[in-house]
């Protein structure tokens, strides 16, 4: 574990980006996957048939093929952005589907009684949904949107082959220049990687818990 050790301000830095990566493109991705939830469960149609368009090709398209339209093709659009930015954007851009299936889910979890009662005291969509129905699908939202945030976590690995130094990038670039210490510096890798999953996973657990009583 040698070269672990000499080299773990390397670590550290892989680390960093790493958990920047995830915590941005977490962030947008609640806001942007929340927005097409709405979209989703409006009573709009062109707005149901973008929330579903949206969901049906990002969720199936590979995350790899996400990153390489917004790190190469977008220049040629007149879109320049340095490459943290374009993973944060890529990163987003896929998880935000994700995100959406599980406020759709958790909105239809509802009993359909509280949106006709919210539409009987003259609520408009919009104000059922913001003030009736998002509070109470929250509990049933929040521990799939964890795991997504885990699987999103490691996801921020394949960056590493689009020239940002993230954690899975660092481990590749110290395995090329220390083929004896492969496994030591896998499990470095892994290491720093559990340091954000379990503790996500252990609070995923959590708030299952709660959720389950106050049911």
């Amino acid at each position: 574990m040698d070269v672990v050790v000499e080299n773990l301000p390397l670590f550290l830095e892989g680390f960093w980006t790493t958990l920047r990566l995830a915590v941005f493109s977490g962030a947008l991705a609640l806001v942007l996957g929340t927005l097409l939830g709405a979209c989703r469960v409006s009573p709009i149609p062109p707005l149901r048939g973008l929330g579903t368009v949206y969901v049906e090709l990002a969720r199936n398209t590979p995350l790899t093929v996400v990153f390489f339209f917004v790190v190469f093709v977008t220049p040629q659009l007149g879109l320049r952005l340095p490459f943290f930015p374009s993973a944060v954007i890529a990163l987003t851009i896929y998880t935000a589907a994700f995100v959406c299936e599980a406020v759709r889910s958790g909105i239809n979890s509802v009993g359909v009684g509280q949106a006709e009662a919210a539409r009987s005291i003259g609520l408009s969509f919009n104000q059922s949904l913001r003030n009736v129905i998002l509070p109470q699908a929250v509990r049933t939202v929040v521990p799939p949107l964890i795991n997504i945030f885990i699987a999103l976590t490691k996801n921020t690995s394949v960056a590493g082959g689009f020239f940002v130094a993230e954690l899975f990038n660092v481990g590749r670039r110290l395995t090329n220049g220390h083929a004896t210490a492969v496994t030591p510096i896998l499990i470095g890798v892994a290491v720093f990687y559990l340091l954000i999953t379990v503790p996500s996973g252990l609070l995923a657990g959590r708030l299952e818990r709660k959720v389950a009583i106050a049911r």
